[in-house]
């Protein structure tokens, strides 16, 4: 059995969710409206605000869908209740990060500044001049853009200078030796 998949998902108070024919999921929360499309083998029942997965057979996709199904619900849950966050870190000297309405401006050493708008749904803040926090419902997009931030100057390993995840450790090289 999945360890992930059998786990009950408890609906908080606050929330609704609808699973409509070929499991489709829209679940609605204090923070906005999420819907996915879940694997259609998949068997969703809601009962006195607990939502159960199970699996029609015991073949290998229909183990593998499991756990998926349950933790994408899950995740849907959690995200119109609390919502998801990406905390990055900008290390290096000259390198800054600042907020003008909906783009977030950064120097990264490039002789021209990198302009990102943020797409709908997700909201960018900058914490000083170096720390940007990804929020928003969707825990896939958040990591996804939290992810493209990073990939503008990823942290190398000589000096530890790029952008960083908070809690991210970077394995430091020597450098050069002279003779």
């Amino acid at each position: 059995m999945s360890r992930i998949g059998v786990k009950p998902i408890e609906i908080p108070a606050g929330v609704e969710v609808k699973i409509s024919d070929n499991n489709f999921a829209e679940v609605k929360g204090p923070k906005g409206t999420l819907t996915e499309q879940l694997p259609r083998d998949m068997q969703i029942d809601i009962n006195d605000n607990v939502i159960e997965v199970k699996r029609p057979t015991e073949n290998k996709k229909h183990k593998s869908l499991h756990g998926l199904t349950r933790t994408l619900i899950s995740n849907m849950v959690v995200g119109v209740t609390e919502g998801y966050a990406k905390k990055l870190e900008i290390v290096g000297v000259g390198y800054r990060a600042k907020k003008e309405g909906k783009k977030l401006v950064m120097n990264l050493g490039f002789s021209h500044q990198v302009i990102m708008e943020d797409p709908d749904g997700i909201e960018t803040a900058v914490e000083g001049q170096n720390k940007i926090t990804v929020s928003g419902i969707n825990k896939q997009q958040v990591g996804n853009y939290a992810a493209v931030i990073r990939d503008w100057r990823k942290p190398e390993p000589y000096k530890g200078k790029g952008i960083k995840y908070e809690n991210e450790y970077i394995r430091r090289k020597a450098g050069k030796t002279g003779k």
